[in-house]
């Protein structure tokens, strides 16, 4: 069997190859990725990479169908990955996260995979004052990002067929270790904080709701994703990945980080203006259809796993916030260096 992975260099990429190398010991993995964050490595001594059989570098926008022969499994990761990025490079996150993705599903289809993978997410619930959100309701993006999201969702829906079965997995918020470990999403940032100054600062009133997911439960959904059968239970399906007692409040997430880190002083803006990214999520069609791929890493040893990555990778420190850890900081970097345009593609040398 063969699985190729788009975007396997990033946050999710790098801990998903260790999974499927482990779980899966027979598969060709293949990967492919542009390489932005490449370096950006945590407290590992082996790249996660070494553990494929082959690494193709390159634009997603501009993928080789050459590349899908004879694959089984795409798990397609590669995107423009979060809010702050999305809002700086809009046309872009447009291009990457939703054109990119058809093509490559067209393309993966006329190739004859069997699995398509990709990586959506609950930030397409947006705002959500009442209940927790599940696959059947409406959803409010309110981001470029999460605009893409849905519309890449939206294109996919016309390309599910016996053939080819076309999983779309809403994942909660990503926390957790990996070998290139994102401080911009929000518990890895609290930890990283709480290690490097002593202190969380919650910019919010800490009222919103989160959804969380481990990237290594993140990991587990993607193995059944690639694996399950165009019938089980329908060619394109929609789930939300995770598990119901992981929706928090920001404020709690703070405190439980504190509660881990002592000396650590918490600090709320309790005066902020609401902040309109605050949603539950209601994750029973993904325990209905993969009750063996649920989520079973704690909100505390999520925490664990991260403090312990952090104290090994001394480059985290109080400037954190200005260092590669955080993907916008990168692309920054990376475009006031020329090294890439501001379409986000590398220039060449």
């Amino acid at each position: 069997m063969k699985i190729l992975i788009t975007g396997n260099m990033g946050y999710v990429g790098s801990e998903l190859v260790r999974y499927l190398r482990d779980s899966l010991p027979g598969a060709q993995l293949h990967g492919y990725d542009s390489g932005w964050f490449a370096h950006a490595l945590t407290g590992s001594a082996r790249m996660p990479e070494t553990l494929l059989d082959r690494q193709y570098y390159g634009d997603v926008r501009d993928i080789d169908p050459d590349i899908l022969e004879g694959v089984h499994a795409v798990v397609h990761l590669a995107a423009v990955s979060n809010d702050p990025m999305g809002h700086s490079f809009e046309q872009a996150t447009h291009d990457i996260n939703q054109m990119a993705t058809l093509r490559l599903a067209e393309m993966s289809a006329a190739a004859g995979v069997s699995n398509f993978v990709f990586a959506s997410s609950c930030s397409i619930y947006g705002y959500a004052e009442t209940g927790a959100r599940s696959e059947q309701d409406a959803t409010n993006p309110l981001t470029a990002y999460a605009r893409s999201k849905i519309g890449a969702e939206q294109g996919l829906a016309a390309l599910g067929s016996d053939a080819m079965a076309i999983t779309c997995l809403r994942f909660a918020t990503a926390c957790g270790m990996s070998d290139r470990l994102r401080l911009d999403l929000v518990l890895n940032d609290f930890v990283a904080s709480a290690l490097a100054t002593g202190e969380i600062v919650v910019l919010s009133d800490g009222t919103p709701w989160r959804p969380l997911i481990d990237v290594a439960d993140m990991a587990r959904a993607i193995h059944w994703a690639a694996l399950r059968a165009p019938c089980e239970p329908s060619p394109f399906l929609v789930v939300n990945a995770g598990r119901p007692e992981n929706n928090y409040q920001v404020r709690d997430l703070a405190s439980a980080v504190a509660r881990h880190v002592p000396g650590t002083s918490v600090s709320i803006n309790t005066d902020a203006p609401p902040d309109k990214r605050s949603y539950k999520v209601d994750f029973a069609l993904f325990e209905r259809f993969a009750p063996e791929h649920m989520p079973q890493v704690s909100l505390d040893q999520s925490i664990a796993r991260l403090i312990d990555g952090v104290k090994r990778t001394p480059q985290i420190d109080a400037g954190f916030r200005t260092s590669a850890f955080l993907r916008l900081r990168v692309l920054e970097h990376h475009l006031a260096s020329k090294a890439l345009d501001s379409d986000l593609r590398w220039r060449v040398p």
